[in-house]
């Protein structure tokens, strides 16, 4: 199947040929981490490992159950997840005096847990984070990464003396997210949500959002402003300098392994999927061409090669197996791995060694002294022209509108006047979704879609995948 063509046959096809996932547990949607697909899983963890730990965030681990009366404290929190949670009901044979719940996100379950933490204006930020499984009944399609039951989840819960120090938090996310995005080569928009499409219990939401080769967005995951909607139903309070007792305002950070679905679908071809090189395990493959009578040579060359690449810091594999060269180009560009180099006889006799970029196919002859150097060098540029290349995809993809009539499948915006009829009507008559209104001024000057009333702010609209 061709990405061009079927982009969702495409993509089932080639999470499975290059086995990121098995699907064949006995629960749908809760599916198998194979061991290739979990590394590329834990490099995205450690990244955002590092730049938490780094921004002062503490991680912590907090239970998987939470009980029924915990969770039905914040009532619109209920209302927003009751519908999709998987229910707890006995031990062994007897039931019990208050159901439990798998967390679908942690606002329930650690939220009684800060009420006794912060207890002064000298407790505060707190700023925490975790990596866990979380669990929603998705009565839609499953999708591996995409749509699923089991969730791979980073969540970062903070807690602030004011809002204007919350916002301040919001905006070091920003940061992160920025730099995060990077290292994945995924382009994406920030874009608030509507009222009637923000998380329960936020003030706001602001939504991570790409766009997908079909045209539809793919939300990658969210920031929200609590503002004290959550900190007066669980009384996490702090005492001022003044001893007066105020409540904290407080802030989450959300993405999920949708991440490694949206890399997947974004860089990924017909040849099998393509890695950005600080996500790829093996960023380097050595492909040995053996011919008769060269064979030592050329292995002891190999060897040789890989050594000085991995002192040099990078992770490389020397594919040594007893097979064509052929097949192993295909296992690896199916696989991904962002650089291979070839070495054969006659490379060893003009000093040079081959290099054949993942990304786009180019092959360059590069001097053997300079191999270390170079492949350093390549893989950075590999990131950079992969990163240009999506928003390049994603811009083309995202157009301005003034009508509503005949609308492609593209990532659409246009003008509105905030009014919610008016969002409704966009929605409604588009069968689409109000994905948000850009959270900078992209100096939008126009006209309400819907009403025709001059405004400044624009809204984009697409499919959700």
């Amino acid at each position: 199947m061709k990405k061009a063509e079927d982009f969702s046959e495409w993509y089932n096809e080639i999470v499975e040929r290059a086995n990121l996932t098995d699907k064949r547990y006995p629960i749908k949607g809760m599916n198998v981490w194979t061991p290739y697909g979990w590394k590329i899983m834990r490099a995205v963890d450690t990244h955002i490992r590092q730049e938490f730990d780094a921004t002062d965030h503490d991680e912590v681990c907090f239970p998987l159950l939470i009980p029924e009366d915990q969770f039905a404290k914040e009532k619109e929190h209920i209302k927003g997840f009751d519908a999709e949670v998987f229910w707890v009901t006995h031990a062994g044979l007897n039931p019990l005096d208050v159901k439990l719940l798998l967390r679908p996100t942690s606002e329930t379950a650690m939220y009684p847990m800060f009420a006794l933490w912060v207890r002064s204006h000298a407790d505060l930020p707190l700023k925490t984070y975790q990596i866990v499984n979380t669990f929603r009944y998705e009565t839609k399609q499953t999708r591996a990464f995409i749509r699923v039951r089991e969730i791979h989840f980073f969540e970062s819960h903070t807690c602030h003396a004011d809002f204007d120090d919350a916002e301040r938090q919001i905006r070091e996310d920003y940061e992160i997210l920025e730099r995060l995005a990077k290292k994945w080569c995924i382009p994406n928009k920030l874009l608030k949500r509507t009222d009637w499409d923000k998380f329960p219990g936020a003030d706001y939401t602001v939504g991570i959002d790409t766009v997908l080769p079909n045209g539809r967005t793919l939300q990658l995951g969210s920031i929200h402003q609590y503002k004290e909607n959550f900190s007066r139903p669980y009384d996490i309070k702090y005492e001022d300098d003044n001893g007066e007792h105020k409540y904290a305002h407080q802030t989450t950070f959300g993405m999920s392994e949708r991440l490694v679905g949206a890399i997947v679908a974004i860089h990924g071809d017909d040849k099998g999927i393509v890695l950005p090189p600080d996500v790829a395990t093996i960023q380097i493959v050595i492909i040995p061409v053996l011919a008769k009578g060269a064979a030592d040579a050329v292995t002891a060359e190999a060897e040789k090669l890989y050594d000085e690449l991995k002192s040099s810091g990078l992770r490389v594999h020397l594919d040594d197996r007893d097979v064509r060269p052929g097949a192993k180009y295909y296992d690896w560009e199916l696989k991904g791995v962002p650089l291979r180099l070839e070495l054969g006889p006659k490379d060893i006799e003009k000093g040079v060694v081959t290099f054949a970029r993942r990304d786009n196919g180019e092959k360059t002859l590069v001097e053997r002294g300079r191999v270390a150097d170079e492949a350093s060098g390549t893989l950075a540029k590999i990131a950079d022209d992969m990163l240009q290349m999506a928003q390049k995809t994603m811009d083309a993809d995202t157009i301005t509108v003034e009508s509503l009539d005949n609308l492609p499948e593209k990532f659409i915006r246009t003008g509105w006047c905030g009014g919610e009829d008016c969002g409704h009507s966009i929605e409604n008559r588009t069968d689409r979704n109000i994905i948000g209104m850009p959270i900078e001024d992209e100096g939008f000057d126009g006209a309400c879609v819907v009403c025709g009333k001059p405004t400044r702010t624009s809204i984009y609209v697409a499919r959700a995948m």
